[in-house]
């Protein structure tokens, strides 16, 4: 379901504050001619519509804000990262490029977010060849101002597509399936 970030702020373990390291449009998974479901996560997600943190240490804390635009709700979340997910991260991994066929030594250095209708976050590690693990999973909390915190005459960033309009219109948003 389609989401529009308002912001993403990260605090990197030595309490270094990187604002707006995501912001914008999110990777949407969507059905193909109301074909197929939206409904909960794939199998093994990649790091989406992200961004590097140029200079950032390992994560303490990510805040998102974000707009549903399926719904359309406006959510935060504040996102505690677990000392296991920066172990995580920290261990090399031997792990099989499929795109050039190759043993390579890799990290799980891509932190992946899932936004979803309802305000449900869930994060994941991965890297370009390994499969990725879940590490959180958290309920936002509506945004009483609306969109860009009642800066924006409760308009919301970008309508819903005629495609996702179309679908939800025919079935629904699967709340409870994230």
């Amino acid at each position: 379901m389609e989401v529009w970030v308002e912001t993403a702020d990260v605090v990197d373990i030595r309490e270094r504050v990187f604002r707006r390291a995501g912001a914008g449009i999110a990777s949407v998974r969507a059905p193909a001619d109301n074909k197929g479901t939206p409904a909960g996560w794939p199998e093994n997600p990649g790091s989406g519509a992200g961004r590097d943190i140029t200079g950032a240490d390992l994560p303490r804390l990510i805040y998102v804000r974000w707009q549903s635009l399926a719904e359309p709700q406006t959510y935060e979340a504040y996102i505690l990262i677990p000392e296991l997910a920066r172990e995580i991260m920290r261990k090399p991994e031997k792990a099989f490029c499929r795109l050039d066929g190759k043993w390579i030594t890799d990290y799980r250095d891509d932190v992946g977010i899932g936004l979803a209708p309802g305000g449900i976050v869930k994060v994941w590690l991965g890297g370009p060849c390994l499969k990725s693990v879940e590490i959180a999973r958290v309920e936002g909390s509506v945004v009483k101002q609306g969109p860009y915190q009642g800066k924006n005459e409760g308009r919301y960033a970008l309508p819903l597509s005629p495609e996702s309009k179309a679908y939800i219109e025919k079935f629904g948003i699967p709340f409870g399936s994230w």
